[in-house]
C-alpha cells in the first residue's frame, strides 16, 4: 500500500494549536503565580505519576519554552503531514511512554518541559526515514538536530546537569520503538522515471543507443529522407476539369 502525501491546513494548524497551549500554560503561571513544577515527574513516586501528563506543558522559564516550542512545532508539522493518521497515536503514546521511562530512571528531582517529546519525533521520524528508504525524513530530522544545538548529545549523563538527559533518553527510545511498531503506508514517489522501472532495457533506450558498451558516444547514421509528397494546385485541377468539360462539348465530325 503507497501513501500519496498531500498538504492541507491540519499541517500547520494542528502543531499551531499545541505549541500555543505550552505558551498560554506558561502564561497562567507568571500571570497567576502558579507554581506548576510540583506536577511535574517525580521519578519512583506515586503523585509523581501525574507528571507524565502535566510534565510536556510546564517550563521552567522563557528560554526554556522559546528553544522548545520551535522544533516542536516543526516536528509536529513534519509528523502531521507525512503520518496524519498516525500523528495522534504517535503523540499520545509517545508522550506516556517517555513520561514512565523518566519516571522510571530519572533523578530524585522534578521533570519538566516539551523536550522528551521533541526526542519522541525526532526518533520516530528519523527512524522511520529509514525503514521506509524515505531519506528527506532522515535529512529534515538531521536538520532539526544542526538547529537544535546537537541535541544528540543530551541523551547522556552529564551532558548538562541541569538538562534532563533521562527524559530526552526515554524519549529517544520511544521514538524508535514506535518507529518499528507502528505500520505505516510506503511513501509513493512523485515521479517515478522509466530507468526506475524493473521492465526498464537500456537497448531500447534512444538516448543511450548513442553510447558504446565503454560509454563512447557513437553518432548514429542519418535516417534516408523521405520522398516528398506530389501536391496538385488548384490551378492544375481546374484546368484538367476546363479542358475535360471542353472536349466533351465539341461535337464530333
Amino acid at each position: 500500500m503507497t501513501h500519496d502525501f498531500k498538504y492541507t491546513n491540519s499541517v500547520w494548524a494542528l502543531p499551531l494549536f499545541f505549541v500555543l497551549s505550552l505558551w498560554i500554560v506558561y502564561w497562567l503561571q507568571i500571570r497567576f503565580d502558579f507554581d506548576f513544577f510540583i506536577h511535574g515527574i517525580y521519578p519512583r513516586t506515586f503523585l509523581g505519576l501525574q507528571g507524565v501528563v502535566f510534565s510536556p506543558f510546564i517550563h521552567s522559564d522563557l528560554s526554556h519554552l522559546y528553544n522548545n516550542s520551535l522544533p516542536l512545532f516543526v516536528l509536529l508539522a513534519a509528523l502531521q503531514f507525512f503520518y496524519a493518521k498516525e500523528a495522534a497515536s504517535v503523540m499520545v503514546f509517545g508522550i506516556l511512554f517517555s513520561g514512565l521511562g523518566t519516571w522510571l530512571i530519572g533523578r530524585s528531582s522534578f521533570h519538566i518541559g516539551a523536550s522528551g517529546l521533541i526526542y519522541v519525533l525526532f526518533s520516530f521520524i528519523f527512524f522511520k526515514g529509514i525503514i521506509s528508504k524515505y531519506y528527506r525524513l532522515v535529512a529534515l530530522s538531521l536538520t532539526v538536530i544542526v538547529v537544535y544545538g546537537g541535541m544528540v548529545w543530551y541523551v547522556f549523563p552529564k551532558g548538562d546537569e541541569v538538562v534532563s538527559w533521562e527524559g530526552h533518553l526515554a524519549g529517544f527510545i520511544t521514538g524508535l520503538v514506535l518507529a518499528f511498531a507502528k505500520k505505516t503506508p510506503d511513501y509513493q514517489k512523485p515521479i517515478k522515471y522509466d530507468w526506475e522501472r524493473p521492465e526498464y532495457d537500456p537497448s531500447d533506450d534512444k538516448f543511450m543507443q548513442r553510447f558504446d558498451e565503454n560509454g563512447n558516444f557513437v553518432k548514429l547514421p542519418e535516417p534516408e529522407p523521405e520522398p516528398e509528397p506530389y501536391f496538385y494546385s488548384d490551378w492544375n485541377i481546374n484546368y484538367e476539369i476546363t479542358e475535360n468539360k471542353k472536349n466533351e462539348s465539341e461535337p464530333e465530325l
